[in-house]
């Protein structure tokens, strides 16, 4: 039986070009600056990392001090638009992220989707993975508010 889904949806209005904000995102070795560093995160895969369907890419973070591998999977790639990775090995069940890219005007609209199966339960996740998934997001949104600020 496959695990069940929860659905969390971040979005982020960037006053920066569509053609300046998705390569920031293409280039896997952006996830280092904005991820809190309380994670530890490190992407392992060498740069310049190729982009498409297919590609895997490697990660180790900390998550509540414990050291962990993290394997995802770029499952869809449409750039500028649109991009999918997809946890291959790691600390969830399931993890499906979906990175989504709109020009608005002179800036650029972005939205993630994460469909995530938290491993230890409802409770593990309420009480822990939703709550840290949630901080991580707001993290990232300050430090992009910050990277592509209004000019």
């Amino acid at each position: 039986m496959p695990p069940r889904l929860h659905l969390l949806e971040f979005e982020q209005f960037l006053p920066a070009a569509l053609e300046e904000v998705f390569p920031f995102y293409a280039d896997a070795h952006n996830l280092e600056t904005i991820t809190p560093p309380w994670l530890k995160f490190k992407v392992l895969t060498p740069a310049p990392i190729d982009m498409r369907p297919g590609a895997r890419i490697d990660y180790r973070l900390r998550i509540r001090g414990i050291p962990i591998g993290w394997q995802s999977e770029i499952t869809a790639w449409d750039p500028p638009h649109r991009f999918v990775d997809e946890q291959r090995r790691g600390p969830y069940r399931a993890w499906i992220h979906e990175h989504t890219f709109t020009r608005e005007g002179a800036g650029t609209r972005v939205r993630d989707s994460v469909q995530y199966a938290a491993p230890g339960g409802e409770l593990v996740r309420r009480l822990f993975v939703e709550p840290d998934v949630r901080q991580i997001f707001a993290f990232r949104q300050e430090f992009l508010a910050r990277r592509f600020p209004a000019r």
